[in-house]
């Protein structure tokens, strides 16, 4: 065993553990992300990010969920990363290159006194089409389509934020049983590489609630990528703006979804909750 120093992080409460792989060394991250997630036994997480060298930008991520799957892209996690990365001094930039398995993504920084306050992110250019998701389907988009859980029909929009999403609109997410609904459809056979699912309710052109659960780890208290998908189901769907606040379980979420660019933006807080050392 040898003692490895890791960063508690979280943004509007979907917390990752950190390791600064520019210091430390991870073998079999897939199984450390397992051990360190759980609740009990544990740090306690959504899962690892580890902030490594690149070639290609000031740094790279790579993500690894809860049941140790690895996750293409994290919009609260990348928030995290460019924190880390500005306030520990790996690369002291007011916009920031991440690296990612979804691309380089670029992040805007708000610095006071030498902290980070809130960050924007590029998230780039939503993707509808159904093979690039991947979705199995017969047309090329899946938008407001019905699909039967237990008998029972739902309408879904399907999304690519660099990651798979299945967007559904509720009357009230607070008593809807995303449990069920959400770990049935991660699975559905629709979902080659399983998806994301986002349970969407419309409160006016400029705010939606939305609770997620995430593949690989269930339900959590935030998602940023799903926030992106939700903010474009929404549009492709005629149901708000362009420019949104997703109010969910952790804190809020401006999403705008640029006429110009075709990219999504996403802006928000991140959070260093504390330092540790673990033994991996």
């Amino acid at each position: 065993m040898v003692k490895t120093k890791f960063t508690k992080m979280q943004g509007i409460g979907n917390d990752y553990v950190y390791i600064n792989c520019f210091e430390e060394k991870v073998e079999n991250p897939s199984e450390l992300s397992i051990r360190l997630s759980e609740r009990h036994f544990g740090i306690g997480s959504d899962g690892i990010i580890l902030i490594e060298p690149s070639d290609i930008a000031d740094c790279r991520m790579d993500i690894y969920n809860a049941d140790g799957s690895q996750a293409m892209m994290c919009g609260n996690g990348i928030r995290c990363v460019g924190k880390y990365v500005y306030e520990r001094g790996i690369a002291k930039k007011d916009v920031l290159k991440i690296d990612t398995q979804s691309g380089v993504k670029t992040l805007f920084l708000e610095v006071h006194d030498g902290i980070v306050e809130s960050l924007t992110v590029d998230m780039g250019n939503p993707n509808l089409d159904a093979t690039d998701i991947p979705a199995i389907f017969k047309r090329k988009q899946v938008i407001n389509e019905p699909i039967s859980v237990d008998g029972q029909e739902y309408r879904i929009t399907c999304v690519s934020m660099g990651n798979p999403h299945c967007v559904l609109f509720v009357d009230d997410v607070e008593l809807f049983d995303i449990e069920k609904v959400g770990k049935k459809l991660e699975h559905n056979p629709m979902f080659p590489k399983r998806a994301n699912i986002e349970f969407v309710q419309v409160l006016n052109q400029t705010e939606i609630k939305m609770r997620v659960w995430e593949r690989g780890s269930g339900e959590t208290w935030a998602c940023g990528t799903g926030a992106c998908a939700s903010a474009v189901a929404c549009v492709v769907n005629e149901k708000t703006g362009r420019a949104i606040i997703v109010h969910l379980k952790g804190g809020d979420l401006n999403i705008n979804w640029d006429t110009k660019t075709n990219s999504v933006f996403m802006k928000g807080p991140a959070k260093f909750v504390f330092d540790g050392t673990v033994e991996i």
